[in-house]
């Protein structure tokens, strides 16, 4: 059983993931060939085409030519033309674009096939539309490209209709591709924001679903013959989403984990869907592989199983959106007010908004079946800032004040984005995130001053902030950009400025809703939402499993946010003056979900996608913030119950005025505790088991922290220490070498934090660190500034030189490790010397000094700390002769290029090879043929976050006087980082650092894993079992104890299985091949297979 399990494996290319469930132990085949198309099993099929693949879909074949693979386990015999079809550059693809063409063609091989009976044989035709080569920008541009891809899709399977028997159509969307050549073909795309583009793309998606849908309904899926059908894939295929949400492109690894995935998706679309059909697991890490049952064997068809259709769905009743006006009293004060702490509604002259799609309006009135009206932005509807009709029909803030003072502007009227004269000074930006709201307030300013009915110094204005909600959505996929600090300052930043610029303002600072109950949308499948496309819009809520701890981090990141706001505002930093102030709002602090009677959540809530809020929401929502707004600070509502009826409150006479702390008798907290000044980079340590192993371990795996007894480091100017506590330009040139990150040994860990100071606590008797400034107590920090990759070999030649040489070491028994960090400078200078400098040359060097480690060096562990990305150096900036001259004179390849320059992306994407080298490097076996030798990667430089101090500014407090290299304070958190990574096993440390000072963030060795981790002792101790997730069916062989090797192999083991998986794939080759040419009997000369080879 365990050879079928690992040739599958070898099959699909799964290079990350445990794969269960197949081979499936039963296939349960047909008795006889079927007559029915709604009988058809996987092993009674003959042909594997597909339609619809152009010379872009290189990620697409790749999918279609697994799945081939996969369903010639069930059908040995498969014919497929996929193998010369899927070649991108084949004519065909030139030369028959559209779908009908493609569809003769296929249609014309079919029929024409020697090996092929077109008559008898039963068929599986996969027709894809592209949708990544589509190219919308604008709503009304969608509908007619959703009807044109529908014509298309009618004609080519009313084509297909026409010539083939015995054939399933299975049509799918796939939305795979987006490189620069889509960008090409769509440039307009680069006009719209990236959370436009994103849900144009989305709404673009399931519209197609939604139209294809209903023409298969419409055509009765082609089914008038027994011997044809069509479905529908029940989603489209969409790439990894952590792609989609952090716009990086994807490694090779993580690209073959999505081809993974996807063939999974496809293949589970194929079949019967079953009960309890499963989906990946262990936070996507197990892949199952789904089997037919014995009660569902077959393909699926609408005829054997009918799917649920869109156009079912009944649309909802209007609610009523209106609201009764009770107040009576809507005179404004006698004069116009001097201070925001008297400001009467009726005093109100100007609103204005900014924020996101809850703000800007998208989809406000759509009904569940109308998915594109989520792409309009119905501003004049939005619940703070819009101004349709008025408040008897459509309940809004804007719509609230004008019973007050019926002059009021600013308000948004209609449909339209914020560019457009109706949508005034609602500023919000469909998909905003808190980064983008700095300049959505600029804009808003801006549009004040140039308003004519705006009487700019005198017109008191109310403005309403609410952002969040997208960070919260995306913040799993770079949890430092969207962290609670950034997301603080982009907010701190944008009130800074109005609280600057605009006179006679009182902002409405809208806390973050509480988004976790928005998951209870996406857990009752009898709602029928979409909840792939919400996957896409919002991964990082909708994704994580229940109890999880990605789950806590989401609502600790939510919570932090709300948090945050209230001590900005609470710091009183924005009541300076008289005649502005913020005022939290905190009316969204806690969501209840509405229900209908039977308990499942309301949609009615909610627009067509499930996650923008509809007319019914927006009409609660203006409510509660108008009865916010006159709610004294303390005893503010703090909880949106959309069940509940909320009828909208009243001025009275004793408490007229819009509520501020002033005028609410509240005091603010103030600030926060200034910390003192910090004296000194060191660092706590709280580890307790500080004990070397028993006795001296004989193996790298099996290595404590005290065991080490030499350090020693390799590379350029950041180990060597140049600059680290310089002051002054003069000082640019000294090496602080005590101060040095991975091997400095100055003082102690309590006032200078390095590698060594940490592994001192372990072992007080280390050797090898350097101290002080200069060469002259260097020990074994052989780094040099200057130095590129190409004189590693050199360091290392001179470092073993050394270390033999050094009578108070023993060099054969005392256990070393050594540190490298090599390559900014490469990068530096790689537009002077592009050949020198390649990716390639970059790795090949490091393997030349590791080599010669490898060789010479016993009892060693060597730390290769992966590549950082330069180009961050050029947000360090401070007008000085330093910053200015010497760090373009340090970095030129760097510095010089313009922002977005083809020069500076070179830089990059070569800064991306260097980083993937050594990674190759390293992850293969090259150094795994010694027990007493290992390398490791420590990856916490590669996406490495310094904190910014303004927008787009580093802080420039982690460098030196040059702005180029490295202070004491950036040395104290490398070192802190490289330490907690050599913590965290191999394949599951952290690669990122984000630079906040903390003097607790040393980690320290459990009892569970005490050792250093290495690429061997990281592997899982226990045995793993492995589960069978065929879609609930029983076997007899369910579980499969996969048994663990122990930690040191014999040499003739891996030798011997590598002989057995030889013979048993050529076996097994064979078979296939002896099936495949006795197919028949009815071609009497020999046929070339053209199939997938293994």
């Amino acid at each position: 059983m365990m050879l079928p399990r690992l040739l599958l494996i070898s099959v699909l290319g799964f290079t990350w993931t445990t794969v269960t469930g197949m081979p499936c132990s039963q296939m349960f085949p047909s008795q006889s060939p079927p007559s029915n198309v709604n009988s058809v099993r996987p092993s009674d099929v003959a042909v594997l085409s597909s339609v619809g693949l152009h010379m872009h879909s290189t990620e697409l074949s790749t999918v279609v030519s697994r799945l081939t693979e996969l369903l010639t386990l069930f059908s040995p015999a498969l014919i497929s033309p996929l193998s010369d079809q899927t070649n991108p550059y084949s004519p065909q693809f030139v030369q028959h674009s559209s779908l009908v063409e493609q569809a003769k063609e296929v249609s014309s091989y079919l029929q024409h096939n020697q090996v092929v009976d077109a008559a008898k044989d039963w068929k599986i035709l996969l027709l894809f539309v592209q949708v990544d080569q589509l190219c919308p920008c604008e709503q009304q541009q969608v509908q007619s490209v959703v009807r044109a891809v529908v014509k298309d899709v009618d004609e080519a399977l009313q084509l297909l209709h026409s010539q083939l028997k015995r054939t399933i159509v299975s049509v799918a969307l796939w939305d795979g591709e987006h490189d620069s050549c889509q960008k090409k073909m769509c440039p307009c795309m680069e006009t719209n924001s990236e959370g436009e583009v994103r849900l144009l793309r989305a709404m673009l998606s399931q519209a197609l679903q939604e139209s294809l849908d209903e023409l298969l309904v419409k055509r009765s899926w082609f089914s008038d013959r027994d011997d044809f059908t069509v479905i529908l894939q029940d989603t489209p295929f969409i790439p990894d989403i952590s792609s989609v949400s952090s716009g990086k492109p994807l490694s090779e690894s993580q690209v073959s984990q999505q081809t993974d995935k996807l063939l999974v998706q496809m293949w589970t679309n194929l079949l019967q869907p079953t009960n309890g059909q499963h989906n990946t697991d262990d936070n996507g890490k197990i892949i199952a592989l789904p089997c037919p049952t014995e009660d569902r064997p077959f393909l699926r068809t609408e005829g054997n199983s009918p799917s649920y259709h869109h156009h079912d769905e009944s649309p909802l009743d209007l609610p009523f959106t209106g609201t009764e006006m009770p107040c009576e009293d809507f005179s404004p004060s006698p004069s116009i007010p001097a201070t925001v702490h008297e400001l009467r509604p009726g005093d109100i002259k100007v609103v204005a908004a900014v924020g996101d799609s809850l703000t800007a309006g998208n989809g406000i009135p759509t009904s569940p079946n109308n998915i594109l009206g989520v792409l309009q932005q119905y501003r004049g509807l939005s619940w703070s800032i819009g101004g349709d009709e008025n408040l008897t029909s459509v309940t809004t803030l804007p719509n609230i004040l004008r019973y007050f003072n019926q002059n009021l502007t600013g308000y948004s009227l209609g449909i339209g984005k914020q560019n457009t004269p109706q949508a005034s000074l609602n500023q919000a930006v469909t998909g905003a995130k808190s980064k983008d709201i700095p300049e959505q307030v600029r804009a808003l300013v801006a549009r004040m001053k140039n308003d004519s009915t705006i009487n700019f110094e005198s017109d008191w204005k109310v403005i309403t902030l609410f952002i969040g909600g997208n960070d919260i959505c995306d913040h799993c996929y770079n949890s430092l950009f969207y962290s609670v600090d950034n997301y603080l300052r982009n907010i701190r930043n944008s009130l800074d400025y109005l609280h600057k610029e605009v006179p006679r303002a009182l902002v409405n600072l809208i806390e973050p809703l509480h988004i976790l109950p928005l998951r209870e949308m996406h857990t009752d499948a009898s709602l029928k939402c979409p909840t792939w496309l919400v996957n896409i819009l919002c991964p990082c809520v909708i994704l994580p499993k229940t109890n999880s701890q990605a789950l806590q981090m989401l609502e600790d990141l939510n919570r932090g946010y709300q948090h945050a706001l209230s001590e900005l505002v609470e710091s009183g930093r924005y009541d300076t003056r008289s005649d502005f102030t913020v005022v939290i709002q905190p009316f969204f602090r806690e969501i209840i979900v509405p229900r209908l009677p039977d308990g499942r959540p309301d949609r009615s809530y909610f627009s067509a996608d499930c996650f923008h809020l509809s007319q019914k929401a927006h009409t609660l929502m203006a409510r509660s913030l108008w009865n916010n707004m006159l709610e004294p600070l303390g005893n503010k509502t703090s909880k949106q119950d959309f069940s509940a009826d909320i009828d909208i409150s009243c001025p009275t006479k004793t408490s007229p005025y819009i509520r501020t702390y002033n005028n609410s008798d509240y005091s603010y907290a103030g600030p926060p505790p200034t910390p003192g000044p910090i004296q000194d980079w060191g660092s706590d340590f709280s580890c307790v088991d500080l004990a070397p192993s028993d006795s001296v371990p004989t193996s790298v795996h099996q290595l404590r922290p005290a065991d080490i007894k030499v350090v020693a480091a390799l590379g350029d100017s950041s180990t060597a220490g140049t600059g680290a506590k310089a002051k002054t330009v003069f000082n640019l040139n000294k090496e602080y070498k005590g101060v040095s990150w991975s091997i400095g040994g100055d003082k102690s860990l309590e006032t200078v934090t390095t590698l060594p100071n940490i592994l001192r606590k372990f072992n007080e008797a280390l050797k090898g660190f350097s101290k002080g400034v200069g060469p002259r107590q260097k020990a074994f920090n052989m780094a040099v500034p200057g130095a590129k990759s190409l004189e590693i070999p050199a360091q290392a030649q001179a470092l073993i030189k050394a270390m033999r040489e050094n009578k108070a070491m023993n060099f054969e028994k005392d256990w070393k490790l050594v540190t490298i960090l090599v390559g900014g400078n490469d990068l530096c200078s790689y537009c002077i010397d592009q050949n020198n400098l390649s990716p390639q040359n970059y790795s090949h060097n490091i393997m030349l000094g590791l080599d010669m480690l490898h060789k010479e060096v016993p009892r060693l562990l060597v730390n290769v700390v992966q590549l950082f990305q330069i180009d961050t150096l050029k947000s360090v900036k401070e007008n000085t002769l330093g910053c200015s001259l010497l760090q373009r004179i340090s970095c030129p390849c760097v510095i010089n290029p313009a922002e977005n320059s083809p020069e500076l992306e070179v830089i990059k994407r070569v800064n991306y090879k260097y980083q993937a080298e050594i990674q190759q490097l390293i992850s293969g076996n090259r150094y795994e043929g010694k027990e007493d030798f290992a390398v490791v990667l420590q990856p916490f430089l590669q996406n490495s976050f310094i904190p910014q101090i303004g927008a787009g500014e580093a802080d420039s407090s982690f460098f030196s006087v040059d702005c180029f290299h490295i202070s004491e304070r950036a040395h104290a958190e490398m070192a802190i980082a490289l330490w907690n990574n050599m913590l965290e096993p191999v394949g599951r440390k952290q690669a990122y650092n984000n630079f906040t000072y903390d003097r607790s963030k040393i980690h320290c060795p459990s009892e569970a894993n005490p050792f250093i981790f290495t690429k061997v002792n990281s592997l899982p101790s226990p045995p793993v079992t492995i589960t069978t997730t065929a879609t609930s069916f029983t076997s007899p062989a369910s579980t499969v104890i996969v048994p663990l090797c122990p930690r040191s192999l014999p040499v003739w083991v891996p030798v011997i299985v590598g002989l057995l998986c030889s013979m048993a794939g050529i076996i097994f080759a064979w078979l296939l091949l002896s099936s495949r040419s006795s197919r028949k009997n009815k071609v009497e000369k020999a046929v070339e297979l053209k199939g997938t080879g293994f």
